[in-house]
């Protein structure tokens, strides 16, 4: 392996530092509310570096890599439905958070909207969802420690969940934010020198594009416009609304820091995609018959110099920390907030309720990471956990938030049908075609929720609280 032991002091200091600041920062949690989302005391700037660093995980990073290695440069412009998404929920979801002011998680939200059980439903759903997506990038950590470090892939998920599990289960959304941020600056600093580096290496911009199938450098031609609108959706509706996306949108100071630091991530998300499917590129010119898993930590590994590929390394683990943290997080508070607490008769004390989100979030880290030693791709791991929400929550959820309020009955019989038709599809017709079985899955919720919604007598849009009316544009 050609690293050096700088390279390595760069790794093994990275990770000490960020689990120090992970404890230093679980001082100053008292409750479940500074665990979850961290008192509601961030500045717009904070709300943009831990939702970017957050999405920017494993499956939009190494995954990226690997399917513009395998797909091309069209596989870019599916992935910026992810960037339109979290621009429109800057426009149109972020502002209409303030009538939810006192909730602390997504299941909060859903219990005002639909009622208690629906709270707990969405509290299963957002459990298997986010221990899924952590377990993507527990599955990414495997196989950049393998190439860049040469450790096995199993001591890679060994060491990086221990680290990340270690401080998420401490500090919660206070270590998060922190650590996030410097994630973010670190991810900032290290990808656009890859690019360079990677591109001076094949010998130019010219000279990449002349060695490069034509089916990959092409932003329109590497699969069908249908196959391409079928991703483009798959990654619009995915994360849509998970419950960590969501806990960023009841941080913020106030409703404007929300906003502002929504839009910033979406925007800034354009070029960072980009970027990573400019770096598969290079490697399907560098290793045309390398292993499409492997893509981005083989460039780094190829093209970085000595020093700079230890600063390059920090990046990538900065990449799937910050997306694996995040999760775990909110996977916590959907198992003891939103789904056993209800339950219980006698309430829990402050302390016995951030205890037990504690070890639910050792708890939930260890599942992810025995979920990542199954997984053999990081973005196919990303889109399997997506069937656990899109289909049930996003619908009632956005309907909701947006004024249209339906009946508890109508919020079942929409979840419900939504899962019939993404099973229906998946076994039927099969995951080969163009569009994802989670996508039909969310339509068929849709129509289910609208046409219900107008046979029933409910509450026009405008019967929720009059604060609504103070923040929407």
């Amino acid at each position: 392996m050609n690293f050096s032991t700088l390279d390595l002091a760069f790794f093994w200091a990275y990770l000490l530092i960020i689990l120090g600041v992970g404890i230093r920062a679980s001082r100053s949690v008292k409750n479940l509310q500074d665990y979850s989302i961290g008192g509601r005391s961030y500045s717009g700037f904070f709300v943009f570096t831990t939702l970017s660093a957050s999405f920017i995980g494993g499956g939009l990073s190494i995954g990226l890599s690997e399917k513009v290695f395998t797909l091309g440069l069209t596989y870019v412009l599916a992935v910026w439905g992810f960037s339109l998404k979290e621009i429109l929920i800057a426009r149109f979801i972020a502002p209409r958070m303030g009538i939810f002011q006192k909730k602390m998680s997504v299941g909060d939200i859903m219990g005002q909207l639909y009622g208690q059980n629906a709270k707990i439903f969405t509290g299963i759903a957002g459990a298997l969802v986010c221990t899924g997506v952590a377990g993507a990038q527990f599955c990414a950590f495997g196989y950049v420690t393998h190439v860049l470090l040469g450790i096995s892939p199993f001591l890679g998920i060994l060491v990086g969940s221990i680290v990340v599990i270690l401080y998420s289960t401490l500090g919660g959304m206070r270590s998060i934010v922190i650590n996030d941020t410097v994630h973010f600056c670190v991810l900032a600093l290290t990808l656009p020198p890859v690019a360079f580096f990677g591109l001076h290496y094949v010998g130019g911009l010219e000279a990449l594009w002349d060695k490069l199938p034509e089916s990959h450098g092409s932003m329109l031609t590497s699969m069908s416009s249908l196959t391409l609108l079928g991703w483009f959706l798959t990654f619009f509706f995915g994360e849509t609304l998970v419950p960590p996306y969501v806990q960023r949108l009841l941080i913020g100071r106030t409703v404007q820091d929300t906003v502002r630091g929504t839009f910033l991530s979406g925007l800034i998300s354009i070029p960072f995609f980009f970027i990573i499917g400019f770096i598969g590129l290079i490697a399907v010119v560098i290793a045309p018959d390398l292993n499409a898993n492997l893509s981005l930590p083989h460039v780094i590994q190829t093209v970085m110099p000595v020093g700079l590929k230890g600063l390059a390394i920090v990046g990538v683990m900065a990449i799937l920390m910050s997306s694996a943290d995040s999760f775990l997080n909110a996977a916590a508070v959907s198992v003891i907030h939103d789904f056993w607490k209800p339950f219980r008769q006698k309430p829990f004390t402050e302390r016995s309720e951030l205890w037990l989100t504690r070890c639910a979030t050792f708890v939930m880290g260890a599942g992810g990471g025995f979920f990542a030693m199954r997984c053999e791709s990081a973005v196919d791991a990303l889109l399997y956990a997506y069937n656990f929400w899109t289909p049930l929550i996003l619908v009632p959820l956005v309907g909701g938030i947006m004024g249209y309020k339906a009946s508890p009955r109508t919020f079942w019989v929409s979840s419900v049908t939504g899962v019939f038709g993404m099973l229906s599809w998946s076994f039927l017709i099969g995951s080969s075609e163009n569009f994802d079985a989670a996508i039909v899955g969310i339509a068929v919720n849709f129509v289910a929720y609208v046409t219900l919604r107008h046979f029933e007598e409910i509450a026009p849009p405008n019967s929720l609280p009059s604060s609504t009316n103070n923040i929407l544009p």
